[in-house]
């Protein structure tokens, strides 16, 4: 890639935020658990022959009419296959953004180096968590670099033609052909040479 793309749980809980007290919701943990067995379509009597906890049992930790011990604790969480911490946890309300962009072939925005010949793909996007694009390797020598590649965050490149080596500051270096992928920690220094006839093409996501 070249230089330029580069607590115990209890009921409820204080936060500090800003010299404030701010007080979290108490936890339902009933509630918790019957949305737990209904999102696994389980009947009482059903999650009951699961967990070897009486349906009456079950029905009363839903109902917040007992609390469970941790021996029952840790008969739901073994018998309905989930973690202790999914017990105590409300999950997350995911909204999707709708966003998308499509990138035709050949279509995406060029950025010529000296070592590679970037194409850019979903440039319409902003604030991408990932950033991919093709590349051209043009460079066929190590000595074509003045120093190691580094930048923040991993990275996944996928050979689409040809063959290269991949050297890492930290491994030997290691030719990959068409197919082959590699994935990898972007801090530590690498950079690639094309090693067929014609310039390898590669496809690279990088993550922050």
């Amino acid at each position: 890639m070249s230089e330029k793309i580069q607590q115990d749980i209890y009921p409820s809980m204080m936060i500090s935020s800003q010299n404030k007290a701010e007080k979290i919701a108490p936890i339902k943990l009933g509630e918790r658990l019957k949305e737990i067995r209904k999102s696994l379509n389980l009947t009482l009597e059903e999650a009951s022959q699961k967990t070897g906890l009486a349906r009456s049992t079950l029905s009363k930790i839903e109902n917040e009419q007992i609390s469970p011990t941790f021996q029952a604790m840790q008969k739901l969480t073994t018998g309905l296959e989930i973690d202790l911490p999914q017990l105590f946890t409300t999950p997350k309300q995911v909204t999707a953004t709708g966003r998308r962009d499509i990138t035709r072939n050949e279509e995406g925005k060029a950025h010529p180096t000296s070592t590679y010949e970037h194409e850019l793909l979903a440039t319409q996007l902003t604030n991408k968590k990932m950033m991919p694009f093709k590349s051209k390797v043009r460079a066929r020598d190590f000595n074509d670099y003045s120093d190691w590649i580094r930048h923040d965050g991993e990275e996944f490149l996928l050979i689409l033609a040809g063959e290269i080596t991949f050297f890492s500051e930290f491994y030997e270096p290691v030719n990959l052909q068409q197919g082959d992928s590699v994935y990898y920690d972007a801090n530590m220094g690498h950079m690639l040479i094309s090693i067929s006839e014609q310039d390898a093409l590669i496809l690279w996501v990088t993550a922050s």
